[in-house]
């Protein structure tokens, strides 16, 4: 994933620690006897560099694992090592119940391997007896798996604590999940109000095939990305001094409405993860039902030439949704004309002669079965590639459900079609491209979408 925070204050912080491991001035502690499989391997270490509510600059150490520590004998008053969320012997607790039993298992499950393949055939069949204890083995390590991560919760950016299970929905979630280096310094900034200001992460000691000593590494997109998105509120697709990208979660609104309770929305977590950051950083937006690609500006400079780029319709755009049925042409151009129902805020309705016009250009991806997550009823919808030339309110929703568009709203519409129970709408933003307002250079992104 992206390094959602400026690296280069905290990798300098990185270099000076793996100096003060290789003068004994910083020690790694393991409290646990490492893997075979990992022993004498190097492990991952973060800093995250952040400012106190008085100013003062906090640097927070940590390395990545279970069962270690970083240790020194003499600690500045501006730095903390960071201990891990759940330590080494509540995890050993959680586990201990069937521990015995999945080692027990795996021994008989062994010796009937052994037995199998006794006659040179690495490539026998498993017998019923070694079926039930993989089985069982299975059953027991899943259970085991979802105690200890029943202990790992997260403080967030906007003040709330989340759990590890909630966040990935309940699913198990790779193993370490929760013992990296950037869950452990945002969880611990975030639950003493401290603001983060740069993060890093290096690898040190003996290499791998992927890792080399000294080099900085970016969260990783296999556990990370999982937790960092919901801790920080903002799924960081790319940032620099000038404009971030984010690729925004349905449900949440890109701009602040009226009322303290339409306050939650893109703009306000941008600027609280990064207050340098101008007062008003959107230059366009998604509807809150809407999910996908979005650019804001940190500066004046580069708000001012992106939203010239707008106007001039020289950002290239392009949706993905699912259309409820089937549309028979494979492509086409839309041009309709709506305005506001002054009655029925925020519906927009036909008018061709008061209206604006939305042009359109679509694609069919192809025709596909949908399952309701209300009923588990099934239909055929159309996935269909949409490229708006304009710029206009519900544009795409309204091509797909207006009587002069397709006739046929978008799965889980809830102004312009229905929305069953557990349903979402099916419009993503796939792909945003623009010119970066500073370099000059052409910036294309893509965010696939998760139906």
């Amino acid at each position: 994933m992206f390094p959602p925070f400026p690296e280069e204050e905290a990798y300098a912080e990185c270099a000076r620690i793996i100096q003060d491991i290789d003068a004994g001035k910083i020690r790694i502690n393991q409290f646990s006897a490492p893997s075979e499989e990992r022993r004498g391997q190097g492990v991952m270490i973060g800093v995250l560099v952040c400012r106190a509510s008085d100013g003062r600059r906090i640097v927070l150490k940590t390395l990545s694992g279970i069962g270690k520590e970083l240790v020194s004998d003499c600690v500045a008053e501006d730095e903390i090592f960071v201990r891990p969320i759940v330590s080494a012997e509540k995890i050993n607790a959680a586990l201990l119940e069937n521990d015995a039993r999945i080692h027990t298992l795996t021994d008989k499950i062994n010796a009937l391997k052994c037995a199998r393949n006794a006659g040179g055939s690495k490539y026998s069949v498993q017998t019923d007896e070694e079926k039930r204890y993989v089985s069982e083995r299975a059953a027991l390590t899943k259970k085991s798996l979802l105690r200890v991560y029943e202990l790992y919760s997260f403080h967030c950016a906007d003040g709330t604590t989340r759990k590890l299970l909630e966040i990935c929905r309940k699913k198990l979630p790779p193993t370490g999940t929760g013992d990296c280096c950037a869950p452990k310094l945002l969880d611990f900034a975030f639950s003493n109000g401290l603001l983060p200001v740069s993060m890093a992460e290096t690898f040190c000691g003996g290499e791998t095939a992927h890792k080399i000593s000294g080099r900085r590494y970016p969260p990783c997109d296999e556990r990370c990305a999982l937790i960092l998105p919901a801790m920080l509120g903002l799924n960081i697709i790319y940032r620099d001094f000038s404009i971030i990208v984010v690729n925004k979660q349905r449900g949440v609104l890109s701009v602040p409405g009226r009322g303290p309770e339409k306050q939650d929305c893109i703009v306000n977590r941008v600027k609280r993860l990064f207050p340098g950051c101008i007062t008003q950083p959107a230059v366009h937006r998604l509807d809150m039902e809407t999910s996908g690609l979005m650019v804001l500006a940190f500066t004046e400079e580069a708000h001012r030439n992106l939203n010239r780029q707008f106007e001039k319709r020289e950002v290239q755009k392009e949706y993905i949704a699912l259309v409820d049925g089937i549309i028979p042409s494979p492509d086409g151009q839309t041009e309709l004309f709506f305005r506001v129902d002054v009655d029925n805020r925020p519906h927009q309705i036909w008018d061709d002669v008061h209206g604006k016009k939305a042009v359109t250009e679509w694609h069919v991806v192809r025709t596909e079965n949908y399952v309701s997550p209300a009923d588990g009823t099934e239909r055929t919808v159309t996935r269909v590639r949409f490229i708006p030339h304009t710029g206009r309110t519900h544009q795409l929703r309204l091509a797909a459900a207006d009587s002069h568009g397709f006739g046929k709203p978008i799965v889980g519409d809830t102004l312009y079609g229905t929305c069953a129970p557990g349903e979402r709408l099916m419009l993503h933003a796939r792909t945003l491209c623009f010119t970066h307002p500073v370099t000059g250079k052409p910036m294309e992104f893509t965010s696939e979408p998760d139906f």
